[in-house]
């Protein structure tokens, strides 16, 4: 098995969702938090983790990541709801 992966989403202060792919998930999401990561994140701070998932690679990680970036807001709600 590679190094485990993950996807997340993070719910932004004007309430849009980003989404990325990390290995260390507590650490990413506090670079976020700080204003050191992503350009989108760092305009509509603060953020707060809504959902992750672990993957077996990083492949497995970008493909989910491509995936639900195509999705609808709504859908995309209803992950984090835990209904998608």
């Amino acid at each position: 098995m590679d190094q485990p992966y993950y996807f997340y989403l993070l719910r932004c202060s004007d309430g849009s969702l980003y989404g990325g792919i990390c290995i260390d998930l507590e650490q990413r999401v506090e670079t976020h938090r700080n204003g050191k990561g992503a350009k989108y994140t760092r305009s509509r701070l603060p953020v707060t983790l809504v959902f992750h998932e672990q993957h077996r690679s990083k492949g497995d990680a970008l493909r989910r990541e491509a995936e639900v970036k195509k999705w609808t807001k709504q859908r995309k709600e209803r992950l984090v709801e835990g209904n998608e």
